[in-house]
């Protein structure tokens, strides 16, 4: 029998915090209790909270070209993307992988194959130290999204499927000048081209958009896969997005849709980017003020895989709420939104021993250790 014990711990469990000792045997959680022992691991104090559950992150994307024109030998990207996260607090993961580009000869026509192909090797043969799920982005204006989706809907690490649409002029580029500030800088659009740029994404959104969302909704309905929709701007968006069994609103972009979404019983996603920065880089609603509104049941790192741990303490401050209930953005509701709660996202006996701990000294909190599966991964 492997047992580890950790006692001295703020254990963060759902109801409460809970100064006393977490064991762990062979992998789960085997009990929790208050007070102190004389053996096992010292915390002194520090916080124990259940591991990260990520379920919209374009990480891998940044280790596999780490510079513009750079690009990375896969197998070493996706162990850095790991680690990255494993060093974040996360031991679930979802990688998003995008099916499809607004933008002609985006790497992110070819990628998703050889990207879906070393995650599930990288699963399987024990190389990575979290575990990891399939996102797939379906970009609803590319041609052949439907086609592409199709052929993974039986993948075993397939969690999720989400509803993009990057077409200027909507949801995240309702403002123009963002939408062009944002292309010209990532995919070096110039100002002479962006006219023709615009106009030749609007058309294909027109041609393919609705067409491409009609069948993959049915897709997801079919075989049971969580659907999210992205950038809802609207209230009728929102009601699109209920019609289609959708359970996650990803990043809503105004205060409106977050409400709407809220009400109709959606879960909404937010990212910690914008909490840590403070406001939206596309120039969209603020994460904290749909926090503050009580809005937002899922945070995502998106880009930057160390903004989660920070957001929790943000949110507790700026709302007051104990960590136990700031946490649960991050840990338990992520684990609902993908059917995962019996056996993660919480600190409970019998669940995995999937958790972190964490020193806090008001400036930002430092990850000491993360626990997946029993096994310290970092």
């Amino acid at each position: 029998m492997n047992e580890q014990i950790y006692t001295n711990y703020r254990l963060q469990l759902p109801d409460q915090e809970l100064l006393g000792t977490l064991v762990v045997r062979d992998g789960l959680i085997a009990d929790i209790q208050p007070g102190i022992l004389t053996h096992g691991q010292n915390g002194e104090g520090d916080y124990l909270l259940p591991g990260l559950i990520e379920l919209h992150t374009d990480n891998l994307e940044r280790c596999m070209s780490p510079r513009p024109g750079i690009r990375w030998p896969l197998e070493a990207a996706a162990v850095y993307h790991d680690r990255d996260l494993a060093s974040a607090g996360v031991t679930t993961v979802c990688d998003a992988i995008a099916i499809g580009d607004v933008a002609a000869g985006s790497p992110r026509l070819t990628n998703y194959a050889p990207m879906i192909d070393v995650i599930s090797q990288g699963q399987a043969a024990g190389r990575f130290c979290v575990e990891h799920r399939i996102h797939l982005r379906c970009e609803l204006a590319y041609e052949e999204v439907y086609e592409i989706t199709a052929e993974y809907t039986n993948h075993p690490l397939l969690s999720m499927i989400s509803l993009m649409d990057h077409t200027p002029g909507q949801r995240q580029f309702i403002r123009l000048d963002k939408f062009k500030e944002y292309y010209m800088g990532k995919h070096g659009v110039t100002p002479d081209q962006m006219d023709e740029f615009i106009l030749v994404r609007q058309q294909k959104q027109a041609i393919y958009a609705e067409k491409n969302r009609i069948a993959l909704v049915e897709l997801a309905k079919t075989q049971g896969i969580s659907l999210a929709s992205h950038d809802d701007a609207t209230v009728e968006h929102v009601q699109e997005a209920l019609q289609d069994g959708v359970v996650l609103a990803e990043f809503p972009t105004t205060l409106e849709a977050a409400k709407a979404a809220h009400s109709l019983g959606l879960q909404v996603l937010m990212g910690a980017p914008n909490l840590v920065l403070g406001g939206s880089h596309s120039g969209n609603v603020s994460a904290m003020e749909l926090v503050l509104h009580n809005l937002v049941d899922v945070i995502s790192s998106d880009y930057v895989p160390q903004s989660l741990l920070q957001s929790i303490f943000i949110i507790a401050h700026k709302t007051d709420k104990p960590i136990y209930q700031a946490m649960q953005l991050f840990t338990s509701n992520p684990a609902k939104a993908i059917n995962l709660f019996g056996d993660r996202g919480s600190l409970e006996v019998g669940k995995r021993a999937d958790f972190i701990t964490v020193h806090d000294d008001g400036i930002v909190p430092r990850l000491k250790t993360t626990i997946c599966r029993g096994d310290r991964v970092a």
